[in-house]
This record gives C-alpha cells, sequence and structure tokens, in this order.
C-alpha cells in the first residue's frame, strides 16, 4: 500500500519538537521515507512544507508535545504511535503508557538502577524500548510490561485496554476507534472543519459522539459508520469496519412498556392505533423499506411488531393496508400507576368547577409561518412528514440542537431557516421536502 497510509495527515499545524532533523525532498513521501529510514532517533512523526518543500523529521507527536498552527505545514504522524491501546498480546504496542497497573513507575529500559535488564535497547532495538514505556519485548501472553522504579518489585505489567477499534457492535453508534478511509480509500474530511464540504456534525451540536479528528463514525443513525471525504468530487461515504462477531453485552431489561419515546420497547403488540395489522419486518410487501432486520442488529426488528427504530415520536409499524405506508402504535406507558391514575381522577373532579379554554389547532400561519406552532405534519401533496431529529430517510441539519427556538418538535410542520412557509422532510425515500398543507391566515381573523 501507500507509504503514507501508515501516518495520520492533520493540514496547518506545527508541533514544537527538541529531536529533529531537516531534509530537502520533493514531496511527502520522499519525507516518511526520511522518517522510515531515520537513525539518529525513533521518529514518530514529520512535517512537510509545501513551499520550501522541506522536511523534518520528529522523535515526538501531537501526544508529546505543544501545536500549534502553521498555515503551510502538514503533519503526519505515525498511527502506531498514537495508539492509546493493545492488539491481541500488545507486542506491537508502542503508545506512552509509563507505569504498572498499580501505579509504580517504570524504570527506563536503557538504565540499570534499581533492576539490571535483561532487555535492553541495545539487545532488541525492534521492540521500541524506549524511555521507559510499557512494553512487550519478549512476547509475554499478559500483555505490555516494565521494569519498576520499586527496588522490591523487579518487574510488573501495565494497564493497558484492549483496542476495540476492530469491528463495530450494532451499526456502530458507539464505534470509537481510528479507522479514518472510508470504503473505498478515500482521506476523511476532520469533524471540525468545514471544508471541502460544510455540514453540521460538529462536537457542539453532538457532544456525546465522539466526533474527533477525522475519524469514522456513526451520530445519525446510518447504516454503519462513515465520515465526509477529502475529496470535493465525493461529499460523504461509509468506511470498511467488520461487525464484530460477539454480540453486544446486554445494557438492561427490554421494556415492555412505553417509556420516552419507546426505542427500548420490545413487546408484542403488532396492531397500529387505527387498527391495522403490522407488516413482517422481514418482508417487503405490500411496502418496501429500509428496516431490514439483518441490517439493524440491534434494533429488535422480530416478526411484527411494533418498534421505534428510528427516533419517531412513539413505536410503529409498516401496515399490512396497501393504501396505508406506517402508523403508530398504542403502547401501554410504564408510569400509569394506581397512584397516578387517582390523582389524575382528583385533578378532573376538580377541574369539572374551572372553566377551561381548550387552545384550538392551528390550521393556518402568519408570515413566513417561522411562528407557526401546530401539529400539522402532513406536506401539501399528501405526503408523511420525517421527524426533525430523524436521519431516514433523509440525513439533513435541521434539527432541534441547532435551532433550539424552531420549536422543531416530532413530525410538525416548521420554518426553521425563513423558508416562504412551513415545511418539513417527508417520509418518502424519493421526495427530500416539501411544503406543508397549510394556508395562510385571513389577516381579519380573530386571535
Amino acid at each position: 500500500g501507500d507509504i503514507l497510509d501508515d501516518y495520520l495527515r492533520t493540514d496547518g499545524v506545527w508541533i514544537l519538537t527538541q529531536n529533529k532533523k531537516f531534509y530537502k525532498t520533493n514531496n511527502e513521501k520522499e519525507c516518511a521515507e526520511k522518517c522510515e529510514a531515520e537513525r539518529n532517533f525513533t521518529c514518530r512523526a514529520f512535517l512537510f512544507t509545501r513551499k520550501k518543500l522541506e522536511c523534518l523529521t520528529l522523535a515526538e507527536n501531537a501526544k508529546m508535545t505543544v501545536m500549534f498552527s502553521s498555515t503551510d505545514a502538514v503533519l503526519y504522524e505515525k498511527r502506531i504511535y498514537l495508539m492509546q491501546c493493545k492488539r491481541g498480546i500488545g507486542m506491537d504496542y508502542r503508545g506512552i503508557e509509563a507505569k504498572t497497573w498499580r501505579g509504580i513507575p517504570c524504570q527506563k529500559w536503557a538504565e540499570e538502577i534499581p533492576h539490571k535488564p535483561n532487555y535492553t535497547p541495545e539487545k532488541h532495538p525492534n521492540a521500541g524500548l524506549e524511555e521507559n514505556y510499557c512494553r512487550n519485548p519478549d512476547g509475554d501472553e499478559s500483555g505490555p510490561w516494565c521494569y519498576t522504579t520499586d527496588p522490591a518489585t523487579r518487574f510488573d505489567y501495565c494497564a493497558i485496554p484492549e483496542c476495540e477499534d476492530q469491528c463495530m457492535q450494532c451499526n456502530g453508534e458507539d464505534y470509537h476507534g481510528e479507522v479514518s478511509r472510508t470504503e473505498s480509500g478515500l482521506e476523511c474530511q476532520r469533524w471540525d472543519a468545514q471544508e471541502p464540504h460544510m455540514h453540521g456534525f460538529t462536537q457542539k451540536h453532538y457532544p456525546g459522539k465522539d466526533l474527533k479528528m477525522n475519524y469514522c463514525r456513526n451520530p445519525d443513525g446510518e447504516l454503519r459508520p462513515w465520515c465526509f471525504t477529502t475529496s470535493p468530487n465525493k461529499r460523504w461515504e461509509y468506511c470498511n469496519i467488520p461487525r464484530c462477531s460477539t454480540r453486544p453485552p446486554v445494557s438492561g431489561l427490554d421494556s415492555q412498556c412505553l417509556s420516552g419515546k419507546g426505542e427500548d420497547y420490545r413487546g408484542r403488540i403488532s396492531i397500529t392505533e387505527s387498527g391495522n395489522a403490522c407488516q413482517h419486518w422481514n418482508t417487503q410487501f405490500p411496502h418496501k423499506h429500509g428496516w431490514i432486520p439483518d441490517r439493524y442488529p440491534c434494533k429488535g426488528l422480530e416478526e411484527n411488531y411494533c418498534r421505534n427504530p428510528d427516533g419517531e415520536k412513539k413505536p410503529w409499524c409498516y401496515t399490512t393496508n396497501s393504501s396505508v405506508r406506517w402508523e403508530y402504535c398504542t403502547i401501554p406507558p410504564c408510569d400509569r400507576t394506581e397512584q397516578g391514575i387517582a390523582g389524575m381522577d382528583d385533578f378532573l373532579l376538580f377541574a369539572a368547577d374551572v372553566p377551561v379554554q381548550v387552545p384550538l389547532p392551528e390550521e393556518c400561519y402568519r408570515g413566513k409561518g417561522q411562528s407557526y406552532r401546530g401539529t400539522t405534519s402532513i406536506t401539501a401533496s399528501g405526503k408523511q412528514c420525517q421527524a426533525w431529529n430523524s436521519m431516514v430517510p433523509h440525513r439533513h441539519i435541521k434539527t432541534p440542537d441547532r435551532f433550539p427556538d424552531a420549536d422543531l418538535r416530532d413530525n410538525y410542520c416548521r420554518n426553521p431557516d425563513g423558508d416562504s412557509s412551513p415545511w418539513c422532510f417527508t417520509t418518502d425515500p424519493n421526495t427530500i421536502w416539501e411544503y406543508c398543507n397549510l394556508k395562510r391566515c385571513d389577516d381579519h381573523t380573530q386571535e
């Protein structure tokens, strides 16, 4: 493969380093070759300047020193020295952990106090025995270790976590690995960059999705992890990450009642709220769809039971009625206790003596409809609206997090971006969005 595949690239940065060597080269590949051949120190990274065509091989990487911006420079860091986890028994571990699992600092491999080592950098030049970092030069089955600075303990093992970036559970929603190329080999764009592709998937808007560096992630419930690419001609692409052979750990009891939006509901109700029977998830008749059980192994898409795989407002299903594509289901709520019902009865008895003003649904909008807060969720052509916090069937950036004042609740028609009238994304895969089936209010209508 390409020699640069072993490096993580970061544009426009410089790192402060003591051990470095200058070379004159024509391109990044030549600079990488200088890094591989470096004998003055262990080359962990290199800097390449485009204008001067200068190459600096470095003993440090960004994890070991200070990084700051520099317009003309490109930093390439060897991936093996950025890994903070071990694969297998960790013979290729080159991280910078330097204490035992008990917290005792490691002795430097080149020193002989307090312990005279059998494994030294001179005897094992390819084992990465630098400084006092944990290593596994002898293929110990228990993983990386080091000589300790405690005279009473000659050596001990280090607490290096196992790498979990070799595979993904479910659809990779919790994948935190360091793969940063797409399935066709394109390099991923950094999540905090807006070039060459502008987007709304930032750490600020998706704080729990681990959108760091340019690693493949699945923040929006896609089929598998993906990223925006550094190619101007390809906006985004999936990453080639295999599914783990072991099943994910069970997070808790599957709910048999409605809690929240019912995303964890695993009951056996299979009738919609209007009485239509549900279509089996593994069939495509009478309605074709993309929620295939094999593709979404952790969504509970069994038989024809009502489920909420896409963050809708409550569980739903495709129906066996060819004229009704899908409908919500009526699931009993989990918090309906006798005490709660009794309390509600008391409230209703009290409320009977009080005149109540029932708000009428808004069937029209004023101006451009930016203040519209009704519950219409049908487009002008009769299509059902997609929920604003859902990314299926259409991925978008008009989310409640990004537009907190636009009241993007459920799948109600709204106008978050100042369009000519309220609109929504549709549940039709072939129609991204449409204006809603709403009329402008007559100026003389009483408020």
